[in-house]
């Protein structure tokens, strides 16, 4: 992966060479960080970079810092103008994936979350599929739990709890598969890796509800909503057991990196006939649309960067 060549850092845009860090930091070493994942969509037909819904990552970002206890004097309209400066300066035209990272920059040691400054940085890069096999990705039962919301809060993206996710998410590569479902400590169905999950039985799409230990996904969200209004199928956030997904006619993962990937199998069962399903193949067309800015009545979920007015960010001379 190319590395950017500008960040956000310090409320300015600096060299990324220049977005340093001690080894003592804080969130570096105790995992005391949030962070956000965002999309941008290049529409070469008009010209425009899109990022989708990033007032709704924003919000659900600040929301993480508050889980943190960090206090931040920064609004979602603040971040956007920043991602917007930063990714004029990139000059992307190209998807692209956006990191934004709050973390404590101290540089102490000490485990707490009182008494500490955090630090908020962007960063964006060129990037394309999550799942190589969008359309066909093979999928197994995780031997790992989901962490739990009186462990380490789910529905925020806190850094820490990533490394959960990075234990599910290499046992299932490192053992021939391309992701992983995880059920959470009630034994039911929670998320995959670093995705939400949706299931269709007999016309019915269901999915775990937001008290089963999982993220509070804008994608999911998007999804739900698309589901309901656009395609005219009943969606239900109830608890899933994992002897229903085996019996599940689709079965689809989303999120920002992710987008909507189908699975055809897990562990060693195909899903349905082994062939992606008519509701997922809908969302997946109409989600594509949607996010490049093609859908009118969905142009306000979309944020054109090259067409935006915002004040411009502070620059730090580049060499």
């Amino acid at each position: 992966m190319p590395l950017p060549r500008f960040a956000y850092f310090r409320k300015q845009i600096v060299p990324y060479q220049d977005a340093r860090l001690g080894l003592l930091t804080h969130g570096l070493n105790y995992g005391t960080g949030a962070f956000a994942g965002l999309r941008g969509y290049w529409n070469a037909d008009d010209g425009e970079l899109n990022v989708f819904r990033p007032l709704d990552h924003f919000r659900r970002f600040l929301e993480s810092a508050r889980l943190l206890r960090m206090q931040l004097a920064v609004t979602e309209a603040d971040l956007l103008e920043a991602l917007t400066s930063l990714l004029r300066a990139e000059d992307l035209h190209t998807d692209c994936y956006i990191r934004a990272l709050v973390f404590y920059g101290d540089e102490v040691i000490g485990i707490r979350l009182h008494g500490l400054t955090p630090e908020v940085s962007l960063a964006a890069v060129p990037f394309g599929r999550y799942i190589a096999k969008a359309d066909g990705a093979h999928v197994t039962f995780s031997s790992w739990c989901r962490v739990d919301d009186n462990v380490i809060p789910p529905r925020g993206k806190i850094t820490g709890s990533y490394a959960n996710s990075a234990f599910i998410k290499s046992d299932a590569e490192l053992a021939g598969f391309d992701e992983a479902l995880v059920l959470n400590r009630a034994g039911q169905l929670s998320e995959g890796s670093a995705e939400n999950v949706f299931i269709v039985r007999h016309g019915v799409v269901a999915t775990p509800p937001l008290t089963g230990s999982i993220l509070e996904g804008v994608t999911r969200k998007t999804i739900i909503h698309l589901l309901r209004a656009e395609l005219g199928v009943p969606v239900e956030e109830r608890p899933i057991d994992r002897s229903e997904v085996y019996l599940a006619d689709e079965l689809f993962l989303t999120g920002t990196a992710a987008e909507i990937t189908a699975a055809n199998r897990v562990d060693h069962r195909s899903v349905g006939n082994g062939a992606v399903g008519p509701i997922t193949t809908a969302l997946q067309q109409l989600f594509g649309d949607i996010v490049r800015g093609r859908v009118e009545r969905y142009c306000d979920w979309c944020h054109g960067v090259y067409a935006a007015t915002v004040p411009a960010v502070r620059q730090t001379a580049v060499a």
